[in-house]
């Protein structure tokens, strides 16, 4: 068969998938892809591919889409990774079906691009690292690490994200740190969450949002206090960003300690050894509105860096 209709093919299946995941009954009758089809596949335009696949992972919704995927060959000719994911588990190997549990987290993603594409691929590396202890219980270390490396091998394969550098290094962020947010314990020192705020950066919003929705468990207990963890952490962040806008990271006359104790006369050279200290507090390595002396110490402990 000539390529043109295998892509037609293709592009039906996908139009098919979308139309599903908007929940509109399709208007295309998608019988199983043939390998050439297959093949056909990695030829097709990145955009126009990306602009159904998006209409499918955006959908209201997207389980549907992406079962369709699956039934029409789509999903395993575009995403061996993800179709690797069907079936593996389902209480077989003592832990939840990573297929059935992706689905969902994407319908529970908020309806933003990053975080959608996000929730489809952020346990990809569930099938490379899985492990039994010797009583039997099952790990995925280094899953997050993994996936991450498979989702940029795919996008080297399909181009999907390329031509959108920054929607492509969101969503491999996010792959790569999707755990961090439900490591979160109470006891976490009000350090422990500005660092964590400060690494995630622009990415804390959406990799809040993928963290709730990663949340599947069916026990109803479970579920509101892994969302409440989750809340408790958002609003600390919250609360110390407010306390941190409202006040000075240096405390009222620690550049008369800085003189004090270097021996320096007032002038420019002390103005410019506050702000490098500023900026030690802003990268978390010392702790903000501490006792001058506090700083006076973490300045003679880092004498050649700053220069005294």
């Amino acid at each position: 068969m000539s390529e043109a209709p295998q892509l037609d093919r293709v592009f039906d299946a996908l139009e098919a998938a979308a139309q599903v995941a908007e929940g509109r009954p399709s208007a295309h009758v998608v019988t199983p892809l043939t390998d050439d089809a297959f093949r056909a596949a990695a030829k097709l335009d990145p955009r126009a591919l990306r602009a159904r696949l998006d209409r499918v992972v955006m959908g209201d919704d997207p389980e549907g889409g992406l079962d369709e995927l699956l039934q029409a060959g789509a999903l395993a000719a575009l995403f061996p990774e993800v179709h690797a994911m069907v079936g593996f588990g389902d209480g077989e190997w003592r832990h939840k079906d990573v297929w059935k549990h992706t689905k969902q987290v994407v319908r529970q993603a908020v309806p933003r691009i990053e975080v959608r594409w996000a929730a489809l691929f952020h346990d990809i590396g569930k099938l490379k690292t899985r492990s039994f202890t010797p009583d039997g219980k099952v790990h995925f270390l280094g899953h997050a690490e993994v996936g991450t490396r498979m989702f940029e091998k795919l996008d080297r394969r399909l181009g999907l994200f390329g031509y959108e550098p920054s929607l492509k290094q969101t969503v491999t962020f996010l792959v790569l740190h999707h755990l961090r947010a439900n490591q979160y314990q109470p006891d976490w020192t009000d350090s422990a969450v500005r660092r964590f705020a400060r690494e995630l950066g622009a990415h804390l919003d959406d990799l809040l949002c993928l963290a709730r929705a990663d949340i599947t468990t069916k026990r109803p207990e479970k579920k509101r206090k892994g969302l409440q963890q989750i809340e408790e952490l958002q609003q600390r962040i919250t609360e110390l960003a407010a306390e941190d806008a409202k006040q000075p990271p240096l405390p009222s006359g620690v550049g008369e300690d800085i003189m004090k104790a270097f021996g320096l006369p007032p002038s420019r050279r002390v103005g410019d050894i506050k702000r490098a200290l500023e900026a030690a507090v802003e990268a978390g390595e010392v702790e903000p509105r501490q006792p001058p002396e506090a700083y006076v110490e973490f300045l003679r402990a880092n004498r050649e860096r700053f220069g005294l």
